[in-house]
C-alpha cells in the first residue's frame, strides 16, 4: 500500500484570511488562485503492518503532529489502522510565504488516500486537503481555481474555473529571504478579527471574487494586475492592524514592491502580490518573463528567481 504524488503550490489572486471554523479550516471568504508549475512538493506514503509508528520526513527532517493528524483522517476514511511512512520534499524554500503547506498537504492527501486504498473524487480530495491546510484545497484542481466560501465542510472546496492553458501569464517569484517567518500563518489567521478593517474587507470579497473571474475570462491583464496588487496590500493592511500586529515583509520585499511601479512607468507591464511571508510574486505575461528576470537579476538581495506558468494540480506519479 504505497503511492507517490506531486502537487503544486498556488498563488492567490484574492486572499484567504481568517477562519469561520478553526478545526475544519473553513475560510472567512472565498478566494481565486492559480496553480504554479515550478513550486512543487513530491510525497510518498506507504502504509504497512511492518511499521510500529508513523515515520515522517519532510525535506529529510522529522515531521510534525499535524501530518499525523492528517494521516488519521485518511485512516478513518479508509477504515484502517496501519501506521505509515511518509517522505516529502519541496523544490523551493519552506516557510517564506510560498505556500509550501498548500503543495505539501495536497500531495500528502492524494498520496495517502491512494495508498490507503481510497479512490476519492477531486471534490472529496479538496475537502480532505483543506482540513490539513486551508490553501491546500486550491492545489488539488488544475489551472485557475476558485475556493468556494461554504459554511460546512461539504460546501467548502476548490474547483477549476479555467484550465492551465487558458491564459499565457506567468508568476515570477523573487526569493528575498530563505529564513522561515517568525509567526506561522495559522497564528495570524486567529487574530484576523481583531483588525478594525476586517468587517469592511469581508463585505467586499464576494464582489471582488466575481470581478476577478470576469477579468480572467476576458484576459484583461491590466485590470487584473491592478486588482491583485491592491488586494495584496489590503490583506497586509489587515495584518498590520491586528492585535498584536503582524509584519511579514522584509526590506527586500518592500524594495521590489516600490520598484514594480517604476518598471511599469518604463513600459514593462508587471504587478506584484505577496502571500503571508516575505518572498514576492511578480505577475506578468509570459512574453515578458525574460524582461522581469533581468530586472530581478540586477538586485543583489534577490537570492533566487523561480518562473511559474499556470499548472496542473495534484497528480499521482
Amino acid at each position: 500500500m504505497k503511492a507517490t504524488a506531486i502537487a503544486p503550490s498556488n498563488i492567490a489572486f484574492t486572499k484567504y484570511w481568517g477562519k469561520k471554523d478553526e478545526v475544519l479550516r473553513l475560510p472567512e471568504n472565498g478566494s481565486i488562485s492559480m496553480c504554479l508549475s515550478n513550486l512543487l512538493t513530491t510525497t510518498t506514503v506507504e502504509f504497512s503492518s511492518d511499521f510500529e509508528n508513523d515515520e515522517i520526513a519532510i525535506n529529510g527532517v522529522d515531521g510534525t503532529e499535524r501530518i499525523i493528524e492528517h494521516l488519521d483522517r485518511v485512516r478513518k476514511l479508509a477504515n484502517i489502522s496501519l501506521k505509515a511512512k511518509v517522505a516529502s520534499n519541496n523544490n523551493f524554500p519552506s516557510g517564506t510565504g510560498l505556500s509550501s503547506s498548500a503543495s505539501g498537504f495536497a500531495a500528502l492527501t492524494l498520496a495517502a488516500s491512494k495508498a490507503a486504498g481510497l479512490d476519492l473524487s477531486e471534490k472529496e480530495l479538496s475537502i480532505l486537503a483543506r482540513q490539513g491546510a486551508g490553501s491546500a484545497c486550491r492545489s488539488i484542481p488544475s489551472g485557475f481555481v476558485e475556493w468556494l466560501d461554504g459554511n460546512t465542510s461539504e460546501t467548502s472546496y476548490a474547483k477549476q474555473i479555467f484550465p492551465p492553458d487558458w491564459w499565457a501569464i506567468a508568476d515570477v517569484v523573487a526569493v528575498v529571504s530563505e529564513g522561515k517567518k517568525e509567526v506561522p500563518t495559522s497564528a495570524g489567521h486567529a487574530l484576523a478579527q481583531s483588525s478594525p478593517f476586517m468587517k469592511v474587507r469581508l463585505g467586499r470579497m464576494k464582489q471582488k471574487n466575481e470581478l476577478v473571474k470576469k477579468l480572467i475570462k476576458d484576459k484583461n491583464f491590466k485590470e487584473l494586475g491592478e486588482l491583485i496588487e491592491a488586494e495584496a496590500l489590503e490583506l497586509h493592511a489587515i495584518m498590520l492592524t491586528q492585535k498584536p500586529h503582524l509584519i511579514y515583509w522584509t526590506a527586500g520585499t518592500l524594495r521590489i514592491m516600490k520598484l514594480v511601479s517604476h518598471w511599469r512607468a518604463e513600459g514593462l507591464p508587471v504587478y506584484f502580490t505577496v502571500n503571508t511571508g516575505q518572498d514576492i510574486h511578480l505577475i506578468c505575461k509570459q512574453e515578458n518573463v525574460e524582461k522581469v528576470k533581468e530586472k530581478l537579476k540586477a538586485l543583489d538581495f534577490v537570492k533566487d528567481i523561480i518562473v511559474n506558468t499556470p499548472a496542473e494540480g495534484a497528480r499521482l506519479l
